[in-house]
């Protein structure tokens, strides 16, 4: 056993990985700091941040990035130095318990195992911390006006992309010993990605995003087709044909794939997602 994974080990051993999860626009990232705060949790990351308090301890946010594949890749650490610059980070902090914000189970899981966490310990979805009526609110403000949070104040932000924030808010997080609400500041962000597609969105662009989605969720398989329609509600059906070699193994859910694809579309693609339907082609 050599010394560096001697010293990681030594700092994992022990640490809990907590992820909240939840559709993309439901709150989860407003949500964050009185997650935190319920399971002592010390460190969060959150769309390719590393965050304690209110500071940003390293990386940079995927709502910085001026498009969708730009802002997948930078969300689950896909450039190493990015990777590197959080990972000394995390073997700089002592910590025992640490939030991994996600759109879902698998891409929270994937982004523990890109930075070398342990497995994820518990699982809290965004509907144990917040009411229907709240999340369906979020999800319209999302999706209608553009809007994110990022749960730093808005002086976190500004020292690297001042051109997205758009407002600051404040939320009560708990109560002191004496009765005294304690808040934590979030900035309200508006990212170029996220702007509301006034016209809709290209089947080419559509395409581009799942084509990259699919990559990240398994390279073997291949996007032949993807076809998207916008119902009346501005939200869009879409339909993707994937190609898989035969005897070629899925180690997630049939229905795990078509959310992970909603989910990544939502996020990134600043557009809801009504249904996605997934035909499958066996070739080779």
């Amino acid at each position: 056993m050599n010394r560096l994974f001697e010293f990681i080990y030594s700092k994992l051993k022990g640490v809990r990985v907590y992820a909240l999860v939840g559709r993309s626009g439901t709150g989860k990232s407003y949500h964050s700091k009185q997650v935190a705060k319920k399971y002592n949790i010390d460190l969060i990351i959150d769309d390719g941040l590393l965050i304690k308090d209110d500071r940003i301890l390293a990386g940079h946010s995927a709502k910085e990035e001026p498009n969708f594949l730009a802002a997948v890749r930078t969300a689950v650490f896909d450039d190493p130095d990015h990777k590197a610059e959080i990972d000394n980070a995390l073997i700089k902090e002592k910590y025992r318990k640490i939030l991994i914000i996600g759109t879902s189970e698998k891409m929270a899981e994937k982004i523990a195992n890109r930075l070398n966490l342990p497995p994820i310990y518990k699982c809290i979805h965004i509907e144990e911390v917040s009411s229907q009526e709240d999340i369906e609110t979020a999800m319209r403000i999302r999706f209608t006006e553009g809007k994110h949070v990022i749960p730093v104040p808005p002086i976190e932000v500004t020292r690297s992309a001042p051109q997205i924030v758009y407002d600051s808010m404040k939320v009560k997080t708990g109560k002191k010993a004496m009765g005294k609400a304690i808040t934590s500041e979030k900035t309200i962000v508006r990212p170029e990605f996220s702007i509301p597609q006034r016209e809709g969105i290209s089947e080419q662009a559509l395409t581009q995003m799942v084509r990259h989605a699919i990559g990240q969720y398994d390279p073997v398989i291949k996007v032949k087709k993807v076809r998207g329609i916008k119902t009346s509600d501005g939200s869009y059906s879409v339909s993707v044909t994937l190609q898989l070699p035969i005897r070629h193994y899925i180690s997630t859910k049939f229905t795990d794939l078509q959310q992970y694809i909603a989910d990544c579309l939502e996020k990134y693609g600043g557009i809801m997602i009504k249904e996605v339907n997934v035909e499958i082609e066996e070739w080779g």
